[in-house]
């Protein structure tokens, strides 16, 4: 189904899924793999989307796009993942226009996370708009949306404390560590995954519980070896995992897989067990919470701690928000007169045709006209002409789409 697109009526859409209405389960149905992104990205390319972002992190899955009707995207999403249009209706949302706007610059900012404040999220904006430009779907009005966005996340950053101390999802498991087991310098801790969140798991394990019994596995022993051998830490092979929860005290889950990685089959023996998930979808079989020796705890409870640095951040939103509609502004004025792009365009072409037209008839009746010097001079008026109706469009009370509508109509373009 290829989509036609009037650009002057194309409004931003964004449909989602997040923290705030669906728990870890639900919004693991709608998690979108690397494999699934491209997916997306390359139907939309075919469909005709000129603007197309996708943005899935462990808080969220949404899809930014726009478009005349928003059932292309949801049909988008549920297609390439296991969440139904059922699921969607009642634990989603659709925004559009301004509303959808004003949500991408506060996603952006740390002011709709899970953890308020957290930045993570303009680096995982960046990595979305990298892959979207790869697959030709990231136009104009996505380019200068998320520059507006990344610009005010950088502001508030700056201007204010909202990004103050450290609350991470990873910070937020080391600290639930240290309040609740005893002596965990001398546990032994296995951390399951090393990507970007078990990466700054592992900082935050070796700062804040000065532990020297760390160990990593990774399905990619590569990235394991490359992360241990910064911090001096014990690397073993995945096919040795189920060895190493026998040893451990404590277990991190940053594997970030479509399926669980930890069930109750690889756990074994009576020893206590501490299981962090940090993971969505759900990295750790829910099964493993019939073992009574094993306390499983997901990143949904971890993000519900509050300590002194949330309240602190907290009184740093007025000056945030503040900031956000300043951007917001600019970004509204900028697209207000990209509005009238299309028509100056058709315009200037068709007073273009109007002159060359009489510029023919002239030279059949005198064939020394000049016509290099005509056309120069006929370029100069239509561009006068075309940047009166421009300004004329910007300045004017009437409203625009009533000014574009009479340009068209009048020169029937």
């Amino acid at each position: 189904m290829k989509i036609k697109n009037d650009v002057t009526k194309l409004t931003l859409y964004v449909i989602g899924i997040s923290h705030k209405n669906a728990d870890a389960t639900i919004r693991g149905l709608f998690s979108l793999s690397p494999a699934n992104k491209r997916n997306i990205l390359k139907q939309g390319k075919l469909e005709g989307f000129e603007n197309l972002l996708i943005n899935s992190t462990c808080n969220r899955t949404e899809i930014y796009a726009t478009i005349s009707d928003p059932s292309a995207l949801i049909e988008l999403l549920c297609n390439h993942s296991k969440g139904s249009t059922k699921i969607l209706k009642s634990y989603g949302y659709i925004l559009v226009g301004e509303e959808a706007v004003k949500h991408v610059f506060r996603v952006g900012s740390g002011l709709d996370s899970q953890i308020l404040g957290d930045f993570e999220i303009i680096s995982q904006l960046k990595m979305a708009a990298k892959l979207s430009k790869k697959y030709a779907v990231y136009g104009p009005f996505m380019n200068r949306l998320i520059d507006c966005v990344i610009q005010t996340s950088k502001r508030i950053k700056n201007e204010t404390g909202l990004s103050s101390g450290a609350t991470s999802v990873s910070f937020a498991s080391v600290q639930y560590i240290l309040r609740t087991v005893k002596s965990v310098k001398k546990k032994n801790i296995l951390l399951f995954g090393t990507g970007k969140i078990g990466r700054n798991t592992c900082e935050n394990l070796i700062k804040h519980t000065k532990n020297e019994h760390i160990t990593l596995i990774n399905r990619t022993r590569e990235k394991a070896d490359k992360l241990a051998y910064k911090f001096k830490l014990n690397v073993k092979n995945y096919s040795q995992l189920q060895e190493e929860i026998a040893k451990a005290d404590i277990l991190i889950v940053a594997t970030g897989a479509q399926n669980p990685t930890i069930d109750q089959q690889l756990i074994v023996g009576k020893k206590k067990l501490l299981i962090l998930d940090l993971s969505i979808p759900k990295n750790v079989n829910d099964d493993v919470k019939n073992l009574t020796n094993v306390t499983l705890i997901h990143l949904d409870e971890l993000s519900e701690i509050t300590d002194v640095t949330l309240k602190k951040r907290k009184q740093f939103i007025p000056a945030a928000e503040s900031i956000i509609e300043e951007e917001k502004i600019d970004f509204e004025t900028w697209h207000e007169h990209r509005k009238y792009a299309p028509t100056i365009k058709a315009l200037k072409e068709k007073l273009k045709l109007f002159v060359d037209t009489e510029i023919i008839n002239e030279y059949k009746k005198d064939n020394n006209l000049n016509i290099s010097q005509v056309n120069s001079i006929s370029s100069n008026v239509a561009q006068k002409i075309t940047n009166h109706f421009a300004h004329s469009l910007k300045d004017n009370s009437i409203p625009s789409e009533k000014s574009i509508e009479l340009i068209n109509k009048i020169f029937q373009l």
